[in-house]
Formats: C-alpha cells, structure tokens, sequence
C-alpha cells in the first residue's frame, strides 16, 4: 500500500518572493527586460552583417538599456507601471527603425509584449476580511502616465541617479488640512519646478468627504502669470499675479494636473487616470498649465503684483 507523503509547505524565502511578484507586473518587466538585453547584445554580437543606423549601434545601446531601466521601474515602482510601459512601448516601436529591425524583431517583440501585460497589469484588492495575504502590496492605487519616447532615457536615468522617493501619502502626522469641496483652479502660463518628485497618491479631508490626490513635492518652484480661481460656492473668487514663487518645502495636493512639457508634449495627469513621472529633471519646464488644487504647503511664498479678484 503506497502511502502518499503530506506535501510540504514552501519555503519562506520563496513564499516571500512570491508575495512580492504578485504586487507588481513582475512578468511584463521581466519581458522588457528581456528586449532590452537582447537589443544591448545583437550589436555586441560577432554577426557579420547588422543592420543599423548611427555609430556603431549607439541607437541599440541606448534603447536596450532604456528598456531594462523601464522593466527594473515596473519592478520597483509598480505605481508608475503605465507612465513607464506606454515609454516601453513606444521604445520598442522605434527600435524597428532605429537600430536592428528592432533586435532582429525579438526584442521589440519582447518589449511590445512586455508593456503590454505590464499596462494590463492591476493590483487585486485586499480580503474582505482586512487580513493580510500574498496581494497585501497590491492595494497601492497604480496609475500612469504618457510621455514622448524620446525623453524616457533622460527621465529613467535621472531617477536611476538620484533616487526615486518611494510612493507614500504626504502630510504631516495627523494628515493634511481640510481641504474645500471643490478644488480651486489654479492657470499659469510657464511651471518651473526643482527638485520636482512624485509622491504618490492620498486622500485628503473635505467637508463632502475624502478627496483623492496627486502629491508632488519639489524644493522650489516658480509661476508666471499666475491665476487661481475658487469653484465652491455661488460666488467666484480668484487671487492673481504677474508672477508667484514657492520655496523651501513645497508639496501640492492636485486633482487634475495637465500641461505642455517644455511647451511641446501636452498631458494630463489625475490620481486615476495618467500619473506623473517618478522623477523630473530640474531642466524641464511646462507651459500652459492648469491644475485643480486641493492643497498647498511651502515655506516661503513670493509674489510679484498679488491682487484679489471676485466675480
């Protein structure tokens, strides 16, 4: 009589690894990374015929390694997973034409697929019964973003250098003010941040109830043509000035933050819609910004020509 043996539990180093693979899109970084390799290695390859555009395969090098910064930011960053996996996508596309025929087709197709399950991607949501389990990491509330390709290798290694923060609700202990029902809308025709960061998503108190948020923090950052307007009651108040300068700790609390990044690329970033980017560079500039303000704090405030408006 065979007896079958209890089957045993698995390991704790691989019960952990697998809870961490299951909040991210672990699968679909793991195939842009796969594509990049693959674009880094077909030009370093004893082939004797590559076809190529540039300076000894420069266009492959670069997009190869973009790609693998991609995938390691869906790794370690899920909440900016679509932000990073339209980027990816768009990668992936141009290394057809710019180096390789795209690896030869395999790492596009790698790249394109890997974006793809990336940005289908979704974190499950906690039991009902609170309890934690394997998709406990998941309930972070993902969004993304869309960018121009051709800024995502500066972007990527900017963070990569300096460190993206970790995504975590901003505030002070006991959480931010209470904030109107209605943000506020907030126009300016040129955004100059430094130190721009994204700081994840949170919620902040109104009197209707809680308000989901973009956090975006930065050491300083300057508006010209500033323009703020109230939209929570019957009378329409508004503040504005030729120009408007925060400084020293400086996190905004947004609903709805859309401009033309350094007045070319229009976007629109929302707490559940497109993200924004992990990292900014303090060279890059918007234009034409509006943005539904919920909440701002700084240590230092400068106007220029500060005048009060009312309907």
């Amino acid at each position: 009589m065979l007896l079958s043996r209890p089957r045993l539990p698995p390991a704790g180093r691989r019960q952990r690894l697998r809870a961490w693979r299951r909040t991210r899109p672990f699968w679909g970084g793991l195939l842009v990374i796969l594509g990049g390799v693959e674009l880094l290695l077909v030009p370093l390859s004893p082939l004797t015929v590559l076809v190529s555009l540039g300076l000894g395969g420069i266009a492959a090098i670069g997009i190869g390694a973009a790609l693998v910064v991609a995938g390691l930011f869906l790794w370690f960053l899920p909440q900016a997973r679509a932000y990073v996996s339209v980027h990816a996508l768009l990668l992936s596309v141009l290394s057809f034409l710019a180096t390789n025929l795209g690896g030869f087709l395999v790492g596009m197709a790698l790249g394109i697929a890997g974006s793809a399950l990336a940005f289908g991607w979704t974190p499950l949501p906690v039991a009902a019964d609170g309890g934690e389990g394997p998709y406990e990491g998941g309930r972070g509330r993902g969004s993304g973003s869309r960018a121009l390709a051709a800024v995502l290798p500066v972007l990527l290694a900017a963070a990569l250098a300096t460190g993206a923060p970790p995504a975590r609700a901003a505030g002070a202990p006991h959480g931010p003010p209470t904030a109107p029902r209605t943000p506020p809308t907030v126009t300016t025709s040129l955004f100059a941040p430094q130190g721009f960061a994204f700081a994840g998503v949170t919620e902040v108190p109104t009197a209707d109830g809680p308000l989901r948020v973009l956090v975006l923090r930065m050491r300083a950052a300057s508006l010209t043509d500033y323009r703020l307007r109230t939209r929570d009651g019957g009378e329409e108040y508004g503040l504005a000035a030729a120009s408007l300068e925060l400084r020293g700790d400086v996190t905004l609390y947004l609903t709805r933050f859309s401009g033309c990044i350094e007045g070319l690329l229009c976007v629109t970033f929302s707490p559940d819609g497109l993200p924004a980017p992990p990292v900014i560079p303090p060279f890059v500039f918007m234009t034409r910004v509006s943005a539904e303000q919920a909440l701002v704090t700084s240590d230092l405030i400068v106007t220029d020509g500060l005048r009060l408006e009312a309907s």
